[in-house]
């Protein structure tokens, strides 16, 4: 591609942010890729001049300011973040502990501010910059068994349509990609944490998403692939969107919740609209 670009990534030690790193590397662009640990390895299973990894614990914040800095010292500009670092938290809402929630919201929410409160001050100072949070389908749509993670997504849905209108005027540009399901290691204990709690009222709701969680591992529709190479134009496109849903299954559950939300306002109108002051013309 022309222009090549140089890529902040996080959580690229598997799955979709090794992906996007791959991908962005084959493309001609230069990435300076996060670990929590194992640089080495990783560098040397890459293997390319253009890659730079370095470790970063995306909830530290000073460790997000000192990647960002040596992304600037090594390749000059930081072009494209990818918040991708993250996990999900598998259980009801009421099983997951006070400390299980603040954990996943920590890495999935504050851990992404820390990352893009580093990155921004470059991207504003050159007028440029592209920002890819990586959200889900949980983020557009609340499923049984995802409600906590779910929010922690929902806040990043929220986040990057605010960032989107805040940063467009300075040369930036904000986008959430909410994927799927996806066949990496997402299901995997490496990236899932299901709640200790676990309540028997929940069986049929909860206790079939967690299954279902163990029956599609590795057997999920998307590709990780194509989702990167989804991201690499994305990271080209001149305007790009505020919002990328990736996969059919995304697509679909999303169409199936603005159905029956417009059904519900149909049904509610009438308490909806009639909530103003009766001074209020209309």
């Amino acid at each position: 591609m022309s222009n090549p670009k140089t890529w902040f990534i996080t959580g690229v030690s598997r799955g979709i942010g090794l992906e996007i790193t791959k991908a962005a590397l084959a493309a001609g662009d230069k990435v300076v890729g996060t670990v929590r640990s194992n640089p080495e390895r990783l560098a040397a299973q890459l293997n390319h001049p253009h890659a730079s990894i370095v470790v970063l614990d995306v909830t530290d914040e000073r460790q997000a300011q000192e990647a960002a800095r040596q992304a600037i010292e090594r390749f000059g500009s930081i072009d494209v973040l990818v918040n991708n670092a993250g996990y999900g938290l598998l259980g009801a809402v009421e099983e997951a502990t006070n400390e299980e929630v603040k954990r996943n919201f920590d890495a999935n929410v504050f851990g992404l501010l820390n990352v893009t409160r580093a990155v921004l001050p470059y991207m504003r100072e050159r007028r440029s910059g592209r920002v890819i949070n990586l959200s889900s389908v949980g983020g557009l749509s609340g499923l049984a068994g995802w409600g906590v993670y779910g929010a922690t997504k929902f806040a990043v849905e929220g986040l990057t349509e605010a960032m989107a209108t805040e940063l467009a005027p300075l040369g930036v540009f904000a986008t959430a990609v909410e994927p799927g399901f996806f066949r990496t290691e997402f299901l995997d204990t490496s990236s899932l944490v299901r709640t200790g709690n676990v309540i028997a009222d929940y069986a049929e709701t909860v206790g079939e998403m967690r299954g279902y969680a163990t029956l599609v591992n590795k057997k999920q529709p998307g590709d990780p692939a194509k989702l990167a190479q989804a991201v690499i134009r994305l990271a080209h496109a001149e305007k790009p969107p505020v919002h990328l849903p990736l996969g059919n299954d995304t697509l679909a559950m999303y169409g199936d919740k603005t159905t029956k939300f417009q059904q519900e306002i149909a049904q509610w109108h009438d308490v909806i609209t009639g909530t103003d002051h009766d001074d209020v013309k209309h």
